[in-house]
């Protein structure tokens, strides 16, 4: 028991390590903010536009590519579309992007750009390029409105970096600006009396600038300032429609007021049998190529990697054999032992010598063994030779072996030990 909890102990230790280099944590303060797609189902998403125009028949698409690449696509209409798109963008322009989507719209399409200028939700915080992205958009031009009591005197540099610093503090409790549509209504606005926005933090109203090649009509103004928030202008055969608001249709809007009423007039306006409405995700962060922060924030990674370290946890404690069963070593035998001394001989001892004693026990049980022969007389090479049941070419054998030995010269010791056994057979001893 206490191996298994010490095994837990390291594996929970190595996977918490691994956490801690390869697991991406989020800033201290930070929080999930919702854009403005059509997957987002909180606050600031667009999936109740996304879901409610899809009940009612209109096809929906979420556009995830470049707008170069809208014209290119067969399973649209060529005309008789409507494109909503937000800013400020997550993902940054192309320069071809804003040539393409100029022939998209005069080709008789319909651009509605819901810019963050007069509201400012979460997700437009920090949006700094969005006026460069409406004007590339649009044409038009937009400066701050004066709101000074019609002052426009310079603001002191103290009175600038109070209201920057008012500008980043976030609401404690979101503010509602109000559209209101101008007299006589147009269109658009037929039925609607009034259209709510949300800011998370503090607004500054704009005005927008007439563009200098062409007419800009002006459809509704903000209750509180008075200042427009609505236009529309022709562009060849299409339509462009630029909102000062970019909250207009989020999900936390859309129910509320005539929200509802003023995207339908521009549904049913713009699109024509055959169109479709299509929100741009591509530029929001949703695109269909890989993304790796949409990858690390996907739960499934983090689930899928919650259940392979839980059965890699089972594996550790349940598969795995933690102490090693315990292995006694039998006792050597007798012919182990003798290989062995044998061995450590065989690296000390020089041939010639082993050799030499070799003969030295060979004549001793020859003498023993024979009567003829005697053990001080030297080697019995006379009696060797003339021994019948004797080779004489390998008594001969002996005599040369015998003399290398003596000599100091190497002899090959097997050979000698199966000449002498075999020499011992036939004389029987």
């Amino acid at each position: 028991m206490r191996e298994r909890l010490i095994t837990l102990a390291c594996a929970v230790g190595a996977l918490l390590l691994a956490a801690a280099l390869f697991v991406r944590h989020p800033a201290a303060g930070s929080r999930s903010v919702a854009l403005p797609t059509t997957i987002e189902h909180r606050g600031n998403g667009l999936l109740g536009a996304w879901t409610w125009l899809a009940a009612e028949g209109v096809r929906t698409v979420s556009l995830r590519e470049r707008f170069d690449a809208v014209a290119k696509r067969r399973d649209l209409a060529r005309d008789g579309n409507l494109l909503i798109v937000t800013l400020p963008v997550a993902t940054p322009w192309q320069a071809q992007e804003s040539r393409a989507l100029d022939e998209w719209i005069r080709a008789g399409n319909t651009l509605l750009a819901l810019a963050a200028l007069s509201d400012r939700p979460d997700w437009s915080h920090g949006g700094l390029s969005v006026h460069n992205d409406l004007q590339r958009l649009t044409g038009l031009d937009f400066e701050p409105a004066h709101t000074g009591g019609g002052s426009h005197e310079p603001e002191s540099p103290e009175a600038a970096a109070a209201r920057l610093i008012e500008a980043s503090r976030e609401l404690a409790k979101p503010q509602p600006g109000t559209l209101v549509p101008n007299r006589p209504p147009h269109l658009y606005l037929h039925g609607v009396s009034r259209v709510l926005a949300w800011s998370d933090y503090a607004a500054q109203p704009w005005s927008v600038r007439l563009p200098r090649d062409g007419f800009l009509l002006s459809l509704a103004h903000q209750a509180e300032t008075g200042e427009g928030v609505l236009w529309t202008r022709l562009l060849g055969e299409g339509t462009l429609i630029a909102s000062g608001f970019g909250s207009l249709f989020s999900n936390r809007s859309l129910g509320q007021a005539d929200n509802a009423r003023l995207l339908a007039n521009i549904v049913g306006s713009a699109v024509r049998p055959g169109g479709a409405v299509l929100f741009d995700d591509e530029h929001q962060g949703l695109a269909a190529a890989y993304d790796p922060a949409k990858f690390y924030n996907d739960p499934r990674l983090y689930r899928t990697i919650g259940v392979l370290a839980a059965v890699w946890l089972v594996w550790v404690l349940g598969g795995t054999r933690l102490k090693l069963p315990q292995t006694r070593v039998p006792a050597p035998r007798e012919a182990e032992l003798v290989r062995a001394t044998g061995g450590f001989l065989a690296r000390v001892l020089r041939p010639a010598a082993a050799a030499r004693r070799m003969f030295e026990h060979f004549f001793r049980r020859l003498a023993a063994g024979s009567r003829r022969a005697s053990p001080g007389a030297g080697p019995p090479w006379g009696w060797l030779e003339h021994h019948p049941r004797l080779n004489r070419a390998e008594v001969q054998q002996l005599k040369d072996w015998y003399a290398r030995a003596c000599s100091g010269e190497r002899v090959p010791l097997a050979r000698l030990h199966n000449l002498m056994v075999r020499t011992e057979r036939q004389l029987d001893i």
